[in-house]
């Protein structure tokens, strides 16, 4: 549904009568963890090879100071969300701060990219979050006993029409993935755009004026909708595909950045993983039918063209530029799905970038890693096979780099990052 859909004439407008003074934050309302993390049951961090991210550019007298700090407040809050909650939609408020999570991801990008000397200023977009909440709580809530479509109604106008978020299309501007420029705009991903309407959500009920189970439709990237409301008793069987989880939602953002930011932007793979090893084959002068990562052995020469100019750029140290991803952000999504025990292939792909920047080393061990805790669910899948045979490929290559004479591991003047032009 637009936002002109909604009309003034067909929702209720009341007066203000809710003291926002009295009240405190929502951030105050936390619910304390009370299953057993998920952490625990799964790999823990300090059994994961080394990240290497924000070593290598401090190596290279790259200031990480903010990166890291940003890095450690998203550790502290996915420690907090257990199996339970992790579970949960994001329209009830429990474990980790999802707003904080955004932010925090999104303070440490902003640190990668921009140089500055202080950090995002978490806090104050945090502060701007609950303005927005206690606005709708002073001026939009419907008296008590309103129906549920009056409320959601009196909430989508707020949202939608007198404040004027609206969704668009990441790849028309990679700022709709954070959630500050998002409050900063208004205007960003559906993703971004559900958390918004969740945080809301979640101070109503905090402040005791909701009375009945609310969810949370989250439209997918196919659709054109907004994120919306909805009273629970009333959902469809069809409704709960598009609830979101606290755990999905964190899952769903670094996905998006990984997924924009990709160095290896083109290529005939949906798959992220073939498209860089597919870069790696056509740099080192593999023949289109000795190369495992394309079905079709017609590959064009506008495809070579490409792989030859994403390789050229990478060894020039052109890390980020327009269309063709960031290499450092995309290195920080994968750390981060790492670090939430996401999908074991994030292993694999994190791995294949560390090739691209010549951490030999610590691809491997990622690899083999991998290749240890991998469950594929259909190996007889063709994209599957691929992969894999990708895998063993590169593995191959690694043992043939590393066995070569003279070869030493990249020193801080030899690193991927010390000959880095900036994009602009």
């Amino acid at each position: 549904m637009s936002c002109n859909a909604w009309s003034s004439s067909s929702l209720l407008e009341f007066k203000p009568h809710f003291n926002s003074s009295s009240c405190k934050t929502r951030r105050s309302f936390q619910f304390a963890p009370r299953a057993s993390k998920i952490a625990t049951e799964k790999k823990s961090s300090s059994d994961l090879p080394h990240l290497v991210l924000h070593d290598s550019l401090e190596a290279a007298g790259i200031d990480t100071r903010h990166a890291r700090d940003a890095r450690e407040g998203f550790c502290s809050q996915i420690s907090r969300m257990t199996e339970l909650n992790g579970e949960s939609s994001i329209a009830i408020s429990r474990g980790a701060d999802l707003a904080k999570v955004a932010l925090q991801i999104a303070a440490e990008d902003d640190s990668l990219v921009s140089h500055s000397s202080v950090p995002l200023p978490v806090s104050s977009f945090i502060s701007r979050l609950d303005d927005l909440s206690f606005g709708f709580c002073s001026n939009y809530l419907p008296p008590s006993g309103s129906s549920p479509e009056i409320f959601f109604g009196n909430l989508e106008r707020y949202l939608y029409v007198d404040k004027g978020f609206r969704r668009i299309d990441s790849a028309l501007d990679a700022r709709s993935l954070y959630l500050h420029s998002t409050l900063t705009c208004r205007s960003g991903s559906a993703t971004m755009l559900s958390l918004i309407y969740s945080e809301v959500l979640k101070m109503v009920r905090i402040t005791g004026f909701l009375d009945f189970d609310a969810e949370i439709y989250c439209p997918d990237s196919l659709e054109k909708s907004l994120p919306r409301g909805y009273d629970k008793k009333k959902s469809k069987i069809s409704d709960e595909t598009h609830i979101m989880t606290a755990r999905s939602l964190i899952v769903k953002i670094l996905k998006n950045l990984k997924d924009t930011f990709w160095p290896f932007q083109y290529g005939q793979s949906s798959s992220l993983f073939l498209r860089a090893v597919h870069v790696a084959n056509r740099v080192y002068g593999s023949s289109v039918s000795q190369d495992p990562t394309t079905t079709n052995e017609n590959v064009s020469p506008m495809e070579i063209a490409s792989a030859k100019s994403a390789q050229h750029r990478l060894q020039r140290g052109v890390w980020t530029s327009v269309r063709f991803g960031d290499m450092r952000r995309a290195l920080a999504a994968c750390e981060r799905l790492i670090l939430l025990h996401g999908d074991n292939e994030e292993l694999r792909d994190y791995a294949v970038l560390l090739y691209h920047c010549g951490y030999y080393e610590d691809c491997l061990k990622h690899l083999t890693l991998f290749e240890t805790s991998q469950e594929r669910e259909d190996k007889r899948n063709p994209i599957n096979k691929l992969e894999d045979d990708a895998v063993n490929i590169l593995k191959a290559r690694i043992n043939l780099i590393m066995a070569e004479e003279g070869w030493n591991k990249p020193s801080a003047s030899t690193s991927y990052w010390s000959s880095n032009y900036e994009p602009w």
